[in-house]
């Protein structure tokens, strides 16, 4: 069985530039776009190219180097002050997922206390999170299948896998660990409008390493779980408040009331740098307003009848109590809260 962490890498530095798997056209096409200045990556980062939270973060710590390269060219006794608005440029890209602004804050600290030129020094942090991030997921992985005690089939949503991450995954990462170890024996995937990040990645990364994956559309979910057919639904996060509240892709909400419902138990697995312990719940999560043309059209041709229009979040907030477990690198918190939260974060 081929190991799509290392076979497929949705981010990859390369020769002295940055280079993003273009998510938007798989699975038809496999494409590279190379990067070489930050307002470029923010492009990236804001038009999809690259997605899910932990992705984001890893790109951004990537598109600082660029920065700091080209301020430090352009003014070597003031670069420092001259970046800033490159962070606020990468900032402004996404405004929920929390590992954007972490791993610029991370950078930031770092760049206050280099001297001389520094490429060299961030760069190496940026490989740092990168890797850290894969270390994290298959730690994740372990963890979240050792709470599946009989083979089951599950539930996904959206793409939270190599594509979204700096490898293996994280929802799906407990798949491919889940998968390896006789615990899960099949994948339903939504297809997840409106990028349709389940038919065209999820369904994708699953056919690549012979997992048996099943696509439908969200509306299927309820009636698979009322034939008992899914055990888990397994998903990321793109957030997580202090009290628990799980803010994902837009559909997230629904199943897991749907999950409890059913008797489907729910599992969230993001790492650590997605916990937001300054947001005290999902309600006070900017939730980011995609735009309409999304949802009205479909490859460019308008599917809507026209004169619709179209609300288009990008994401929804769980509520803790729906979570039966929070999965991180750092450990499992089952049946979230504040104070579980806090005890996980230390």
């Amino acid at each position: 069985m081929t190991d799509q962490a290392d076979t497929v890498e949705a981010i990859r530095w390369q020769g002295n530039g940055l280079q993003l798997l273009d998510q938007r056209v798989l699975p038809q096409e496999v494409a590279y776009l190379r990067y070489g200045d930050v307002d470029a990556v923010a492009a990236a980062i804001r038009d999809m190219v690259v997605r899910g939270a932990p992705a984001i973060g890893i790109t951004a710590a990537y598109g600082i180097v660029l920065a700091a390269r080209a301020r430090f060219a352009q003014s070597p006794g003031a670069w420092k002050q001259a970046i800033e608005s490159d962070l606020q440029t990468l900032a402004a890209a996404r405004p929920t997922a929390v590992n954007l602004f972490w791993a610029i804050a991370h950078m930031r600290g770092l760049i206050a206390e280099i001297d001389g030129d520094p490429e060299a020094a961030l760069l190496a942090a940026a490989r740092r999170i990168h890797n850290q991030d894969i270390a994290a997921n298959r730690r994740m992985g372990e963890l979240g299948a050792a709470l599946i005690e009989d083979p089951c089939a599950i539930l996904t949503h959206c793409n939270a896998g190599a594509l979204a991450t700096g490898g293996y995954g994280t929802a799906l990462g407990v798949v491919r660990a889940g998968f390896a170890a006789g615990k899960i024996t099949h994948v339903y995937a939504d297809e997840t409008r409106p990028w349709l990040q389940g038919a065209r990645l999820t369904a994708w990364e699953m056919v690549q390493e012979g997992i048996p994956v099943t696509l439908q559309a969200e509306g299927a979910a309820a009636h698979l779980m009322k034939q008992g057919r899914v055990a888990w639904v397994i998903v990321g996060s793109d957030r997580i408040a202090a009290n628990g509240d799980v803010v994902n892709k837009i559909g997230t909400y629904g199943l897991a009331v749907l999950a409890r419902h059913h008797g489907v138990r729910f599992m969230v697995v993001a790492p650590a740098s997605t916990v937001d312990m300054a947001i005290a719940c999902g309600d006070d999560v900017a939730i980011e307003q995609r735009p309409p043309a999304e949802v009205l059209e479909l490859a460019g041709r308008r599917i809507a009848a026209a004169g619709a229009e179209a609300w288009n979040p990008a994401f929804d907030v769980t509520p803790a109590a729906l979570v039966d477990a929070i999965v991180t690198e750092r450990g499992v918190v089952r049946n979230p809260d504040s104070e579980k939260m806090r005890a996980m974060m230390g």
